[in-house]
């Protein structure tokens, strides 16, 4: 497919609607775990199971998707991820028990696993250089718009219909991208076979797995909790061991394909454009766990109405990413980086100062000053992380990209969550309540509204509402300090361009990479 070709577009909005469909699936989850508890009579331990399932084989699986695209096809393999995605979709739609639906979404983790990283790394060979932070945007915007439109179409489907109608919505958008994949987008591998890393695939999928459980354990049961400092260390020195392998087999003659090309780190435009787009998931996930609270149980809004105010946020990052794309080709990576964690920050400092009393209005032009910030920094980082990688292993750089963000998007629900409770139980007035009654209270915010409007009681229920938004006031001031260290970090190290790394064994230049070209 030529650069010029025209068909790269339309190839790109197939890519879009495949990571749409996966983030729109995170997202109508959460609102249907009520009528799924219902309905399928789950316990609590099966509804965490059901959202767990998925995360931890998509964390597993990653790492060898993206070196397995470079191997057997992209195109080929994006293919089959999506029908792998649509089969286990209909799978979860028409389940009839918990423990089906907690396999059924260990399959859509599956598919997700390949979908992610594949539409990922194909955009350094569909788009040449000035256009590539412009697909990037496209496709970062898609998964953002993702959290708004899954809760509006969700709570619209779960009032009208049965419960699989918010696993059935994925089904016509994948039927659209196969076809535009199958017929649009060229087939794309490296130029080599070399065998693959299996050592490595294990211990780099079970690093993963460990980290991303002992997050998930640590947001939902405390940094305390033995089992989440048990995972988290387990994962971390399983994921030592994993870069000591990965250098061994990549100095070793034949030794096979490493799974991570360590070289990529000897970029400094790979390395912090990789960890500065983590930074902006860590925050970005926790914000969004947030803020849907704030407006649902202080704001009174449904969940279709909060999905309705996250509007703004999804504006803000397509005016903030219109502006970067043209600041980055004049100015570089570096100052357009920086200048959005600025606007990021100031959007933050605003939001902490957010109240009980605060109006919608206040609210959501925080929000779409935050959402700019998010545009300016998101696609400028990743396609500087991008920009380093040769079409070679375009696969296995991008999985790279796409796990360090998953597990940093994870971790920061964890820590910001873990903010935002101690926030939301400090400032509790639970005098004179029963011990039962206070304790369901301190579970959570939508729990404390919950009992005040049990118990008709209007104190309690002003007091759960301010205990929440000091919570989220703290929460954001946190997320302020990470955008300021962010402004630091990119003046400090992003370079203002990114050069291409050739790999540390087995790779080509980037023109030798081998595309299949259709039509």
């Amino acid at each position: 497919m030529e650069d010029l070709d025209p068909r790269r577009w339309w190839a790109l909005s197939a890519l879009a609607l495949s990571a749409l469909v996966v983030g729109l699936d995170l997202t109508v989850l959460n609102l249907a775990l009520p009528t799924l508890a219902t309905v399928l009579h789950a316990s609590t331990t099966q509804l965490q199971w059901i959202v767990d399932s998925y995360s931890l084989v998509l964390a597993a699986v990653l790492l060898p998707a993206g070196l397995l695209g470079d191997r057997f096809g992209r195109q080929r393999l994006l293919l089959g991820a999506l029908l792998l995605f649509a089969a286990a979709s209909l799978g979860c739609a028409y389940v009839t028990s918990a423990g089906a639906l907690v396999a059924a979404r260990a399959v859509l983790g599956l598919g997700a696993a390949f979908v992610l990283p594949l539409a990922l790394s194909v955009l350094p060979v569909l788009f040449p250089e000035h256009e590539r932070q412009r697909a990037v945007t496209i496709s970062v915007g898609a998964t953002v718009l993702a959290f708004p439109i899954g809760p509006i179409l969700g709570g619209w489907l779960l009032t009208h219909f049965w419960f699989g109608s918010v696993f059935l919505i994925n089904v016509p958008v994948i039927a659209v991208a196969l076809l535009v994949v199958g017929l649009l987008l060229p087939e794309s591998r490296g130029a080599d076979r070399p065998r693959l890393d299996g050592i490595g695939i294990v211990v780099s999928s079970l690093a993963l797995a460990g980290l991303t459980w002992g997050a998930i354990q640590a947001g939902q049961n405390g940094w305390g909790d033995a089992g989440a400092r048990a995972a988290i260390g387990g994962g971390a020195l399983l994921l030592a061991g994993f870069v000591a392998w990965e250098r061994r087999v990549g100095r070793r003659p034949g030794g096979g394909q490493p799974l991570v090309d360590l070289a990529l780190f000897r970029s400094a435009g790979f390395t912090w454009g990789t960890l500065l787009a983590t930074i902006v998931s860590f925050a970005m996930f926790g914000l969004l766990f947030t803020v849907p609270q704030y407006f649902q149980a202080v704001g009174g809004a449904t969940a279709m109405g909060a999905g309705l105010r996250l509007l703004p946020m999804v504006g803000g990052l397509v005016v903030g990413a219109g502006v970067a794309d043209r600041l980055a080709r004049r100015a570089g990576a570096k100052l357009t980086v920086a200048l959005g964690f600025a606007v990021m920050a100031s959007g933050l400092l605003a939001g902490a100062t957010t109240s009980v009393d605060s109006g919608d209005g206040f609210t959501l032009a925080w929000v779409a000053v935050l959402g700019a910030g998010l545009g300016f920094v998101m696609p400028t980082a990743m396609d500087a992380a991008l920009g380093a990688l040769t079409r070679e292993r375009s696969g296995a750089g991008s999985a790279l990209i796409t796990a360090v963000r998953q597990v940093g998007a994870t971790i920061g629900v964890a820590v910001l969550g873990s903010v935002l409770n101690a926030g939301y139980q400090a400032r509790l007035d639970l005098a004179g309540l029963p011990a039962p009654v206070a304790g369901a209270v301190r579970d959570g915010v939508a729990a404390g509204v919950a009992v005040a409007h049990q118990l008709g009681s209007a104190p309690l229920l002003l007091s759960v509402r301010a205990a929440f938004v000091h919570g989220m006031d703290q929460l954001l001031l946190v997320c302020a300090g990470i955008a300021v260290a962010g402004i630091v970090l990119a003046l400090a190290f992003l370079p203002r361009r990114s050069a291409v790394v050739a790999p540390a064994a087995g790779g080509e230049p980037a023109s030798e990479d081998e595309v299949v070209v259709r039509g």
